[in-house]
Parts: structure tokens; sequence; C-alpha cells
């Protein structure tokens, strides 16, 4: 590792900075994660599934501890393959991998070279064992399936990458689908950027839906999207699978002659007052196979004369009012924060090699490492704060610095005596050791 000269600072001539304490770490909270890893089975079910093929005759790290190191790093806010050059003697991080050094950014660079379609299947596969895990100890009646696309931008020439003209931008147009009540990350599809929002959806979905139906049938699946997924192959998908939907329509010339009829744009009788109003009605697009039953939200903004309308197609049943409808969709808009936070917590749009295929493996550890974290927030973090994000999970938890000290063959790491937030580290490890996953 490289040092730097002791340095003496201006300010105060008796203070003298260099890198040259010994053992220490600054990340001594990814232990926890490493303790709830342990519980849930995560890292063994991640080794269970993923079979890389490789030809190595010599090797001295696993494909199993490549991949833990890489997603603690992440975990840690380490998104470059080359800053485990860095960490490579890092004495919490060697002792989560189990390793005596850590591997460096050439054998990362390597082993992502390694994945291919079957291997970035088997993750999926792996993400889904410990999707159901954690779902049948939450004991959910739902599932809310909330899909949505997103774009990562790309520089350079890489592969599949193309200009998409909604976001004006080069790169990828990947497909995401979260559970919108419990903010796990169900699945990912990389996809080439000029492609339309809907494009391969069904594909994408339909192997969701039929797994939690088969898997979890006393679980009522719900699925909620905009208008870009608005196409009647998913809503046959969805009626034959008895799923549950809401989807924005785009409007067009028929569904707003049917909201003008409901609701004229007359003179309002107090124009300082805002005017809202839930309609349902039946629709059929000439592209439908039938006709299906259409929301309609209309809404004249105080101090306008004209109204504005909003489509929602649904096969929600009588039971919930067209307000409530409208209402349960608007909730999706949470998803957004989702997004960002596995974008800018997880570098999941951290697109920075040429081929396509390391892009999509890259992308999917992103969606594995937000995962464990949010199982580990939602499950173990006390009541109140289990919405936190990364950052601030991050500063609580993680980044707090320990001196290791041996003693036969014990490792003690002794964390500083002024950490913040020792409270809460103690309190979230503690409900880690009890709880008891089956």
């Amino acid at each position: 590792m490289a040092t730097l000269p002791q340095i003496t600072l201006d300010f105060n001539r008796q203070i003298k900075l260099s890198n040259d304490g010994g053992p220490l770490s600054s990340d001594t909270g990814e232990f926890i994660f490493r303790e709830f890893d342990e519980k849930i089975g995560f890292s063994e079910m991640l080794a269970q599934y993923l079979h890389l093929k490789d030809d190595r005759k010599y090797h001295l790290h696993s494909n199993e501890n490549l991949l833990r190191q890489k997603i603690y790093q992440m975990i840690a806010g380490y998104a470059e393959d080359d800053n485990a050059d860095q960490l490579t003697n890092d004495p919490v991080f060697t002792q989560i991998i189990g390793t005596d050094t850590l591997a460096s950014q050439p054998s990362l660079s390597r082993f992502f070279a390694r994945f291919d379609d079957e291997s970035i299947e088997q993750l999926n596969q792996a993400n889904q064992e410990l999707l159901d895990k954690v779902h049948a100890f939450r004991e959910t009646e739902a599932l809310i399936i909330d899909l949505d696309s997103t774009h990562y931008d790309t520089y350079g020439e890489q592969e599949s990458a193309a200009y998409n003209t909604h976001y004006g931008t080069v790169g990828f147009h990947p497909l995401v689908a979260f559970d919108g009540l419990t903010r796990d990350f169900l699945k990912a599809k990389l996809r080439p950027g000029n492609v339309y929002t809907s494009n391969g959806v069904v594909d994408f979905v339909k192997p969701l839906i039929a797994h939690y139906n088969e898997k979890f049938p006393e679980t009522t699946p719900f699925l909620r999207g905009d208008s870009g997924f608005a196409v009647p192959a998913l809503y046959d998908l969805c009626e034959d699978e008895s799923v549950y939907y809401v989807i924005r329509l785009k409007s067009n010339a028929i569904l707003q002659r049917l909201a003008d009829e409901l609701h004229p744009s007359t003179a309002p009788s107090d124009v300082s007052e805002a005017e809202y109003y839930y309609e349902e009605t039946e629709y059929q697009a000439k592209s439908w196979s039938k006709s299906r039953k259409v929301i309609i939200q209309s809404i004249r903004p105080a101090g306008e004369l004209f109204f504005t309308h909003s489509f929602f197609v649904t096969n929600l049943i009588d039971a919930f009012s067209p307000k409530v409808i409208v209402r349960t969709y608007q909730k999706r808009g949470t998803m957004e924060n989702y997004i960002k936070e596995a974008k800018n917590g997880f570098h999941m749009d951290k697109m920075n090699s040429h081929s396509f295929q390391v892009n999509e493996a890259k992308m999917m550890l992103s969606l594995l490492a937000y995962n464990l974290t949010n199982w580990l927030r939602t499950l173990c973090f006390p009541e109140g704060q289990q919405s936190m994000q990364i950052e601030t999970i991050r500063t609580r938890i993680i980044k707090v610095a320990s001196k290791l000290v041996k003693s036969g063959r014990s490792f003690y790491f002794k964390l500083s005596s002024s950490f913040v937030y020792q409270a809460f580290f103690w309190k979230v490890l503690g409900r880690i050791q009890q709880l008891k996953l089956e």
C-alpha cells in the first residue's frame, strides 16, 4: 500500500498526519452485513447457484470470494474495481472475504469476463430463492409488482449502447421490477438503449408472476405500470394469471371526448377552489380483444378554466372506488426513489465495460447488494428507521473506525470510543443475532 509522507498542518504545527497507522479499518460496520449474510444464507445461496465456466489451472481467489468481495465493496461505497488495490490488506474486508489479501482490479475484471447468459440467469435464480425466503418470513399477504424502465448513460464504443430519444442520451434502457410494499428488487433486464419501454415486458414479467402464483398461491399479486406499459398483451397476461393491475393509458381523442362529456369545461362557481372528479367507464381500444374498465381522473386546478384528464385501465373489482384505484396507482411514484438509490447508492448504472454481458453481470451484482441492504434494514432496523437510505446507513453503521488487535486465536476489533452512532450499531447487531429465519 502506498504511504504518504508525514504532513504537518499549518493551523497547528503540533499535528502531524500520515497513513501508516497499521491494522486499522474505516469500514468496521461491514461485519454487521456479514453477520446478517450468514443468518439468511445470502453468500451460501449465491455459491450454490453460480457456476462459472472457469478454466483457470491455478488461482488464489475463488469465484465465490470474488463475488462476495465485489458485493461488499459496493455496499461500502467502493464502486470501482481498482478500489480493491487500496483495500487489499484491510483487516475488516479480509476477514469478511476469508482471505489473506483481497483480489486486485485485474482479478475482478477477469472474474466478470467469465459471465455468460447462463451464469447471469443463475444469479437471477439465487436472488429469487432469497426473495422467497424473506417473503415467507415476512408472511406478506400481497405482492405489488411495480414495473418501470430507466436509462444508463454510456461513454465510448459499448456493445448495444444506442441513442434513446426519450432520455436524449446514449446508453442502455433496462427493465426493472420492485415490490412496492417492501422495496425489494425483484428483477432487472439490461436492454439496448433504443428499445421502446414495453419491449419484452411480457417475457420479463411472466416468469415472475408464474413463480409467485405457484410458490405463494395465498399471496395476492398486483401490478402497476405507467403508460409505456399500456400494451394489450400485458393486460391479457394479468387476466389469465389472476393478477390485479392498474396501468396508465396515453390520452387519445376518444378518451378525451369521454372525459369532456363527463365534465365539460364550464366556468367554475369558485375559481379559487380546485376540483377533482373520479369516474369509471367501459372502453375498448381497437387493439384490445374486449372492453375493459377505465378510470378517468379529471382535475381543474385553482385559477384554471379547463380540466386535465388522466386515464387508467384496471381489472380491480367494484369494491374499490375510482378514487382509491387512482390513489393506489399514484403510490408507484415511490419506485423512482428505489431506482435512484440503486443508481446513486449501489452504482447500478455504472456501465464501464465494452461488453454488454459484463455490464449486465455488474448490474446484477448491484441488484444483489441493494437487496442484501434492503433485507437488513427492513428485518433488523428499529421501527421508524427501516426506510433509511444507503448513504445514511453507511454513516450510521458502516463507516466506523476500528483497530485490530490479535490475541491468541482471536481477533479483537476495537471500535472508536467516540463513534457517535454506537447505540444504533449495537442495537442492529443484537437484532441480527436474535433473528431466526427458517
